[in-house]
């Protein structure tokens, strides 16, 4: 079996296997509302996939604190009203439109299966009990059950409690973030291959912050997932 027919296997595994959280999140388009096995309706998702493309930014050379970063949106129009409405509005099942959308790209989805570990970004337990769930934790649980990724997530943590970045400049997010994360059991990511996962690229200082963390580890590699760049 090549490489792709395994791809497309394990993409259709994907949209067919049941899921008992079907029973909490109703299987309906995250966009229209209509009822839809697959969280995404045809015509939402040919919408979608107008706008869709797999972009790599590298920073190898760069002074990030991450090797490459991965999106297949701009933070704009109908994605940024669907991102805040699932971010802010207790929306928590739309990470299964987005989950079913970005493993359906195979240029990202052939990337995803180069790294062997997926964090997301942690948030603090007052914002978790705010909101009730962390929108990245569950993007990156549902990528790793249909993915060769372990997800892990007993090494980053949030210490502390801070203002939100998007009420912030570039200059100011930079400042907020500091000191906000700390790095527990590091032998857990020695040598591995790392996807952070966070939901909204905009300056990029959050990712940076946890990636700085993250390096104490020395892992082998370390790249940033999300769904939309500003």
């Amino acid at each position: 079996m090549n490489k792709a027919t395994k791809n497309d296997k394990k993409m259709r595994q994907f949209c067919s296997v049941p899921n008992v959280l079907n029973l909490i999140y109703p299987p309906v388009c995250g966009i229209c509302g209509k009822l839809c096995n697959e969280f995404l309706c045809k015509k939402c998702s040919i919408m979608l996939r107008k706008q869709a493309r797999c972009m790599v930014d590298n920073y190898g050379n760069d002074d990030k604190n991450f090797d490459e970063h991965l999106y297949i949106f701009k933070y704009e129009g109908i994605i940024r009203k669907i991102i805040l409405k699932y971010k802010f509005q207790n929306k928590s099942y739309l990470y299964k439109t987005f989950v079913n959308f970005l493993l359906k790209d195979e240029n990202l989805f052939e990337i995803l299966e180069k790294y062997d570990t997926i964090i997301p970004v942690p948030i603090s337990r007052k914002r978790q009990k705010q909101r009730g769930y962390n929108q990245s934790e569950l993007l990156a649980r549902e990528i790793a059950e249909h993915t060769n990724l372990k997800y892990e997530n007993l090494c980053l943590f949030k210490t502390k409690d801070i203002i939100e970045q998007s009420k912030l400049n570039k200059e100011e997010r930079i400042q907020n973030i500091q000191g906000a994360y700390e790095l527990k059991n590091p032998q857990r990511l020695t040598h591995k291959k790392i996807l952070l996962l966070d939901d909204i690229y905009t300056t990029g200082s959050t990712v940076d912050e946890c990636c700085r963390i993250l390096r104490e580890a020395e892992p082998r590699k370390l790249g940033v997932l999300t769904i939309a760049k500003d």
